[in-house]
C-alpha cells in the first residue's frame, strides 16, 4: 500500500493540473498552423466553405471563415455568415423545456401526460409512462419516421397529433433511436405550457439574454441578410460542385432543427454552456438546467472502436440535446446538425473550458465537422494530431466509388418479361397513411408519377406490380409495391421509408362517402327470415345484424363497400330505375341477395 501512495499522488496531480494548464497557455499560439491545415482540408475534400469558432473560457479566440459562402459568386465565408444549424437546435429546445421544469410546469421524469393531457402515443403503456426526458433523449423506442415531416407542410400541431400513429420498434428506454418528431412535439409542449410559440419562447428566454441578435428561425429571414451561406453539393459520380435548393420546410419540425445562426452568436451560446449559464458576469440560464441536459440518459455502443479500432472517442451517451463521451481522456459534450447542404457541430470540453463550433457547406463534406472539431481540441490540449482527415477521406472516396458501382447493378434483381396486373389508369389515386399523409399517384398512357409532400418524381415499371422512381440525387430512389384487394382492385402499396416498411391504403373517392350519397342506402334488407338494417351515423354506413356487433361499411367504388375486418367481403347495393332494391353480399363462399323491404 505504501508503494502505491507516491504513484497515486503523481496521477492525482496530473489529473488536477494538466487539463487547465493545457487550455490556458496561449490558445492562439497553440492554433498556429491551423489555417494551412484548413486550406489543405478544403482542397482535399472539395469543400465549398467552412466557418470555425473557438471559445476558451469566456473568450472567442478564433472566428474564421474558409472558402466561399456562395461558391458560384465567390463570396467568402465570414464569422458573421449565417448557416442553418439543423439539429444543434435541439439543445435550445431541451433548455427551453428545462426552464419550464424550473417553473414547475413540468417534471423531467414524470409521465408527460400529467402535464399535457392532449399528447397521445401508440398505446396505453406509452401513454402512461413516457416522460419528457424519454422524448428528449431518444429512448421512447420509436424510430425516426423523418419522411413524415421532411418536405411537408404539416404544422407543428399536426406533427404533434401524428405521434399517436408511430408504433415503437423496441421497448421504452431499452435503446437509442433518434427521433426528430419527439423534438417537434416538445416544441409544441413549450407552446401549450407557456402560452407562447416555441420560437418566441427561445427568442425571449435564450437568444435575447445571451445577446444572440443575429439568430433566427426561417430561411426567408436568412436570405434577407447580406451575409448568409448558400447550399452546394458535390455530384455523386463526379467532383462537380452544384447549387441545391435551400431546405425551407422546417417550421413544423422547427424545435428539432430550424435555428439559423453564425459563429459570433454561437460562441455566446458556448460561453453559457461552459460557464454554468453565465455570460459577461450575468446568470442567463440556470446552471441546473444545463446540468440536466448533460446528464447521460442512455448509453451507446463504441462503434468506431469495435468496427474500426479507433479508440479516441469512447463510451458515448446521450443526455438531452447533446451527447457526452470521453475524447482521449477529456469529457466532450457535442451534437451534430444536418440538413441538405448544411452541416454543423457544436461542442465543448466543459472541464477544460474549450468550445468549438463548425459549420460546413456540402453533404459530401459533412464528416469534416468532426474532423475539424477533434483537430482543434488536440491542438489546444497539446496532444498529437490524430489523422482524422485522411481516415475519413478514405472512407468517403470508397463509399463514393461503391455507390457508383452499386447503381450500375440496380436492375440486377428485375424479373424480365413481366407486366403490371392492371392498366396504368387503375393505379392512379390517392393513398394514405395516418402518420405520413397522402401520396398521389397519377397515370398517363405510358407511365406513372407520384407526389408526396413537396417531392414529385416519375415512376417506371420494374416488374410485376412494382414501380420505381429514378435514383434522384436530391430525393433518392422510391419503390412502390402495389397490392390488390380480394376483389382484384388496386388497394394500396408498400414502400420502405426510414427504418420501416410503410403501408399506404387507397383512399376511396370522397364523393362516395357524402351523407347525400349514403342516405339512399339506409333501410332494412331481408334474406331467409333475417332482417338486416343499414344505418347512417354521421358520414359512415353501418350494417346491423341482430345479435352481432355492428359493422362499418367502407366505400370501395360506386355502390360497392367492404369492411375493415374482412377484405374478402364486399357489399353491393343494387339499383333498378335509380332506386335501391337490394343488397348483394359477396364472399369466397358465394353471392347472397338481400331484398330491400323499406
Amino acid at each position: 500500500m505504501r508503494t502505491l501512495i507516491p504513484v497515486l499522488a503523481m496521477v492525482l496531480s496530473l489529473c488536477l493540473v494538466q487539463p487547465a494548464g493545457a487550455a490556458a497557455v496561449r490558445p492562439e499560439g497553440r492554433l498556429a498552423g491551423f489555417d494551412p491545415y484548413m486550406e489543405k482540408l478544403l482542397a482535399d475534400w472539395n469543400v465549398p466553405g467552412v466557418a470555425v469558432g473557438v471559445v476558451v473560457k469566456d473568450r472567442l479566440v478564433l472566428a474564421r471563415g474558409y472558402g466561399y459562402r456562395d461558391y458560384e459568386k465567390k463570396l467568402p465565408v465570414t464569422p458573421n455568415t449565417l448557416f442553418q444549424i439543423a439539429s444543434n437546435t435541439k439543445l435550445f429546445t431541451a433548455t427551453a423545456i428545462g426552464l419550464l421544469v424550473q417553473e414547475r410546469k413540468l417534471e423531467w421524469d414524470a409521465p408527460i401526460r400529467r402535464f399535457v393531457p392532449g399528447i397521445r402515443f401508440y398505446d396505453d403503456q406509452l401513454n402512461n409512462t413516457v416522460t419528457i426526458r424519454d422524448m428528449l433523449s431518444h429512448r421512447t423506442g420509436i424510430s425516426r419516421h423523418d419522411l413524415i415531416w421532411y418536405k411537408s407542410d404539416f404544422t407543428r400541431q399536426e406533427l404533434f397529433d401524428r405521434v399517436q400513429y408511430l408504433e415503437p420498434s423496441q421497448p421504452l428506454r431499452q435503446g437509442f433511436l433518434y427521433n426528430n418528431m419527439m423534438y417537434a412535439a416538445a416544441g409544441q409542449i413549450v407552446e401549450k405550457l407557456s402560452g407562447r410559440t416555441w420560437e418566441d419562447f427561445v427568442r425571449e428566454r435564450i437568444f435575447a439574454p445571451l445577446g444572440m441578435a443575429s439568430s433566427m428561425f426561417s430561411v426567408a429571414d436568412m436570405q434577407a441578410q447580406p451575409d448568409h451561406a448558400v447550399p452546394y453539393n458535390e455530384r455523386r459520380d463526379s467532383t462537380t460542385i452544384y447549387r441545391i435548393p435551400f431546405y425551407e420546410e422546417a417550421q413544423g419540425v422547427g424545435p428539432a432543427g430550424s435555428i439559423i445562426s453564425n459563429v459570433h452568436d454561437m460562441s455566446r451560446w458556448l460561453m453559457a454552456l461552459m460557464n454554468g449559464g453565465r455570460v459577461e458576469g450575468k446568470q442567463v440560464i440556470p446552471a441546473e438546467v444545463l446540468r440536466a441536459t448533460l446528464e447521460p440518459s442512455i448509453a451507446l455502443p463504441n462503434v468506431n472502436l469495435e468496427n474500426r479500432g479507433w479508440g479516441e472517442l469512447l463510451n458515448p451517451a446521450y443526455g438531452m440535446g447533446r451527447w457526452t463521451a470521453s475524447y482521449r481522456g477529456h469529457l466532450l459534450a457535442y451534437h451534430g446538425g444536418d440538413l441538405p447542404g448544411f452541416h454543423s457541430q457544436v461542442s465543448c470540453m466543459p472541464y477544460d473550458s474549450i468550445g468549438v463550433v463548425v459549420f460546413v457547406i456540402g453533404d459530401h463534406a459533412a464528416p469534416l465537422y468532426n474532423v475539424i472539431m477533434y483537430n482543434v481540441y488536440e491542438r489546444l490540449l497539446g496532444l498529437d494530431q490524430t489523422p482524422w482527415a485522411s481516415r475519413r477521406l478514405k472512407d468517403r472516396l470508397e463509399a463514393k466509388a461503391a455507390g457508383k458501382e452499386a447503381r450500375k447493378k440496380s436492375a440486377a434483381a428485375r424479373v424480365p418479361g413481366t407486366h403490371p396486373s392492371h392498366p396504368l389508369a387503375d393505379y392512379a389515386g390517392e393513398y394514405e397513411h395516418p402518420a405520413y399523409g397522402v401520396v398521389t399517384v397519377t397515370a398517363t398512357d405510358s407511365a406513372l408519377a407520384f407526389r408526396f409532400h413537396h417531392i414529385a418524381l416519375p415512376l417506371s415499371h420494374y416488374h410485376y406490380d412494382r414501380f420505381d422512381s429514378p435514383d434522384d440525387e436530391e430525393d433518392g430512389l422510391w419503390s412502390f409495391r402495389f397490392t390488390t384487394s380480394p376483389q382484384g382492385e388496386i388497394d394500396g402499396f408498400a414502400s420502405s421509408l426510414d427504418e420501416n416498411e410503410v403501408r399506404f391504403v387507397r383512399k376511396p373517392d370522397t364523393t362516395l362517402g357524402t351523407p347525400q350519397v349514403l342516405a339512399r342506402y339506409v333501410g332494412t334488407y331481408r334474406l331467409a327470415g333475417t332482417f338486416v338494417k343499414v344505418q347512417l351515423v354521421e358520414r359512415s354506413l353501418f350494417l346491423i345484424v341482430p345479435g352481432t356487433p355492428q359493422v362499418e361499411l367502407v366505400p370501395l367504388r360506386s355502390r360497392v363497400f367492404t369492411t375493415r375486418q374482412f377484405g374478402d367481403l364486399s357489399f353491393e347495393f343494387v339499383l333498378e330505375n335509380d332506386r335501391v332494391t337490394a343488397l348483394k353480399q359477396v364472399d369466397p363462399s358465394g353471392e347472397y341477395r338481400l331484398e330491400k323491404v323499406d
